[in-house]
């Protein structure tokens, strides 16, 4: 099949899937997405195969400072943002969770026990994000409204996650990065925000660049800490001002502690991608909110008011 030819199906079998919604948030100067995955240093996919679930209450509990931090970051720069809070933490940090709501910024979901959605099966999924939905309602009085997958595990193989989040009562969800990598990825979707054609539910991916036919990450997280920071804002200005889009833009309280206790053992992949230039994150996210246009995911793709 020539090259042409796989557009043309690629785009069909999306058309029977997808319904765009970039038509919707075009805009000659767009407001980016800030977000931030509130999980700690030792939950992250890269270190599960040394520390599991069993063990996590061994290691030093730092996501509460390392939040309070982002918080202060965003005031300064007079920046609102989505957290998307790990149901496992805000049962260690209800006051933490009651804080971000106070401040003004959205609290959403990011699971309860971050386990990746490809190693759940479809009832161990709706009985984790509902779960943790109602968790971070109780603590917080609002309605959360948003989800993401933990390592954005949602993709060709598991759909049926988008019916479930629906069902759930979620409105939105920001699950899948458009891109090929080891970990996660589902380089057929839609760079930008599209609604799912049976359940309505809104998925906005994460910032991509289109270059030679490919997809490349301009959305935060490793990418960010390992790219120049001038070619990353190259690339969120081109999706701004080219294709006229919102962007979304993401990162973990961890990345902002360079002083988080190593753990031993990690493959040479794995300590790249967790370690790597960790003690230049906080200023270049300084650059990055000085630099943009910054607000709720909830206000920029649903325009919805404020949460209550």
């Amino acid at each position: 099949m020539s090259a042409s030819a796989k557009i043309v199906a690629l785009e069909a079998r999306n058309a029977q899937r997808f319904i765009p919604d970039s038509a919707r948030l075009a805009s000659a100067n767009p407001v980016n997405a800030m977000s931030i995955d509130v999980e700690d240093y030792f939950q992250v996919s890269a270190l599960e195969s040394r520390i599991g679930r069993a063990r996590w209450s061994e290691w030093e509990l730092r996501v509460d400072r390392n939040t309070r931090r982002a918080l202060e970051m965003f005031d300064e720069a007079g920046v609102k943002a989505t957290f998307f809070t790990l149901g496992w933490v805000a049962d260690k940090c209800p006051s933490l969770v009651r804080e971000i709501v106070d401040q003004g910024h959205e609290l959403a979901s990011h699971g309860y026990e971050h386990k990746r959605a490809t190693m759940q099966t479809q009832v161990e999924f709706r009985e984790d994000i509902r779960r943790a939905k109602q968790m971070l309602e109780d603590l917080s009085g609002v309605e959360v409204r948003g989800y993401r997958a933990p390592s954005y595990s949602i993709g060709e193989q598991n759909l049926w996650a988008f019916d479930e989040l629906a069902a759930a009562g979620y409105r939105y969800s920001s699950s899948v990065y458009p891109i090929a990598h080891d970990l996660y990825g589902m380089p057929d979707a839609p760079r930008f925000a599209f609604r799912l054609r049976e359940s309505g539910l809104l998925e906005v991916p994460v910032t991509t660049l289109n270059y030679a036919g490919r997809n490349w990450p301009c959305g935060g997280g490793g990418f960010f800490r390992l790219l120049p920071y001038a070619l990353f804002k190259r690339g969120l200005n081109r999706v701004n001002r080219s294709d006229r889009q919102p962007g979304l833009f993401y990162f973990h309280p961890w990345e902002l502690d360079p002083d988080q206790p190593r753990v031993d053992g990690l493959s040479a992949k794995s300590r790249f991608r967790h370690y790597l230039n960790l003690s230049r994150m906080q200023p270049r996210l300084a650059r990055l909110l000085r630099d943009f246009r910054w607000d709720r995911m909830d206000r920029v793709f649903l325009g919805s008011e404020p949460q209550s």
